[in-house]
């Protein structure tokens, strides 16, 4: 049986009574999407992010969306779905991703990455939070929706605004090919107002709604001495050596107070929160660095930053090996607040480098990903309908936050379709996003389903 949109259950809409009917259904399902390892980096992998993307696709048909598509790229697949069948109602584009960073180092995961386990009503794999599961919430109250619908016709439902779905699988890698797409197809894509799944909550139990994304620009700097790998008994202090032509250029990158000395990186550029408990539980070191007079929130959300994530090259493997490598890596990246252009920062970036290097080596770099920061304008009716839904749901006030992280595709969305985004996420600060042991905390997958159910139900009336 079909119950009418007009009735509630306890003060809510039918939707949520159906999503939390539901729940462990929904929950299960999340756990056959996050065993699906799609690491968008790796090559290995791409079958199955490719089978990752159906699974999405072939829910979205399940669930009632239409128009569902799986779209090739040159990277990995986008999938596109819609529902335009509210007349007079908003539309939302809704996006989120499917691909997920790689589980390394495996030997401090407690449970097997792409094994989902649940402990202390948290559920633990890697893409728990980002997104595997942010993506979930959004699709199941697309469900609850559907099925607590109102039906002109025998299996027909209806929801209470159009809805639209973009999503991609190459958000961990830059999103290249939805930022392509989104250009291409502005008239297919076109709506009011984007709901962003991918953020947190500020603190436990704290509704929040993000306003603010630091951009990135993530480089590759190749290092290249000799023309092959040399014993280094007999090259040694004759062969340039790559490694220690990194370490040169890395060291002047930024001084020892975290100050950038990139020549003009400046040049474009308060919550509740307690420092020490930062410091302890979600850092768990035993200082804070960064650059002084500047507090941990400012420089985690306002402050550009470069950071070094990786230097492969040479030999790593257990033992010994003397050996001066031909080539050696450096992974760099740099983010990026209002106002900084990337495009300018990665040309002071190269000439700074090039500068650096030392003679005897060449050095390239490669661009992974780029794109500006965004800060989003709160003043317009889908932010003031998000932040009543989620009191609905939480009993509290709506908190807005800055974050430091980067979702390239914010950006498009304001500048290519002219909409604002609802950054509506429901992770923690402690879900080790992109580390091991990853989580997502059970109750908060369940209370972001039925806020967006809430917040649909409000702009459509």
């Amino acid at each position: 049986m079909i119950i009418a949109r007009k009735l509630l259950y306890n003060g809510m809409p039918p939707a949520v009574d159906f999503a939390r009917q539901n729940q462990q259904r929904f929950l299960n399902e999340l756990k056959d999407l996050l065993r699906i390892p799609s690491v968008s980096t790796a090559p290995e992998h791409k079958s199955d992010v490719q089978r990752a993307a159906d699974y999405v696709a072939s829910e979205l048909r399940r669930i009632g969306m239409e128009s569902v598509e799986v779209i090739p790229t040159k990277g990995h697949p986008l999938i596109y779905a819609d529902w335009l069948h509210a007349a007079g109602k908003p539309t939302v584009l809704c996006y989120a991703h499917y691909d997920v960073q790689p589980p390394d180092p495996l030997n401090e995961w407690i449970s097997p990455p792409f094994e989902p386990a649940e402990r202390n009503n948290n559920i633990y794999a890697r893409g728990a939070v980002d997104d595997k599961g942010q993506l979930w919430m959004e699709i199941k109250a697309i469900e609850s929706l559907m099925k607590a619908g109102e039906a002109p016709a025998p299996h027909k439902p209806k929801l209470p605004i159009n809805v639209k779905f973009i999503i991609e699988g190459e958000e961990e890698v830059g999103g290249e090919s939805i930022a392509e797409y989104v250009r291409r197809q502005k008239s297919k894509l076109k709506a009011d107002f984007a709901l962003v799944c991918d953020t947190e909550l500020f603190a436990p139990d704290l509704p929040t709604l993000c306003v603010g994304l630091r951009g990135l620009v993530y480089t590759e700097i190749e290092a290249v001495g000799p023309k092959v790998d040399l014993h280094s008994g007999m090259y040694g202090g004759a062969a340039p050596n790559p490694f220690f032509a990194l370490i040169e250029i890395i060291s002047k990158l930024k001084d020892a107070k975290g100050k950038v000395l990139i020549p003009g990186f400046y040049k474009n550029v308060r919550l509740p929160f307690n420092e020490e408990h930062y410091r302890k539980t979600e850092v768990g070191s035993t200082k804070l660095t960064g650059e002084p007079g500047f507090s941990v929130l400012y420089r985690t959300w306002a402050r550009p930053t470069l950071e070094v994530h990786g230097m492969p090259g040479g030999f790593t493997a257990p033992g010994a090996k003397t050996v001066i490598p031909g080539r050696a890596q450096a992974k760099v990246s740099m983010r990026l607040v209002p106002n900084q252009d990337p495009d300018d920062i990665l040309k002071r970036y190269t000439a700074y480098v090039k500068k650096l290097t030392p003679k005897g080596i060449e050095t390239k770099i490669k661009v992974w990903s780029k794109g500006p920061a965004c800060v989003v304008g709160t003043n317009n009716p889908y932010i003031k309908a998000a932040t009543e839904a989620l009191r609905e749901v939480f009993n509290k006030e709506t908190v807005f936050i800055r974050s430091g992280g980067s979702i390239p595709i914010v950006t498009d969305f304001q500048d290519v379709l002219k909409i604002p985004s609802v950054m509506m996420g429901f992770g923690l600060p402690d879900d080790n996003l992109h580390a091991p042991n990853e989580k997502f905390h059970i109750p908060n997958f369940y209370r972001g389903i039925e806020s967006i159910c809430v917040f649909f139900e409000k702009l459509g009336g």
